[in-house]
């Protein structure tokens, strides 16, 4: 008898395969909004007032 984790991870119409694709996105996707959160905290502490000119 297949364990309750067993059967749920089995091949049920495809929405297992979506994880594989999804999860590597979404870590795209936190990471570049970590990485633009600290390139806009690096602006903002360098002084990015506007200059006359």
């Amino acid at each position: 008898m297949a364990t309750p984790l067993a059967a749920v991870l089995a091949h049920q119409g495809g929405w297992d395969e979506i994880l594989f694709i999804l999860g590597p996105i979404a870590v795209v996707v936190l990471l570049l909004a970590l990485a633009k959160r600290r390139v806009d905290a690096m602006g903002r502490s360098d002084g990015d007032a506007p200059k006359d000119g």
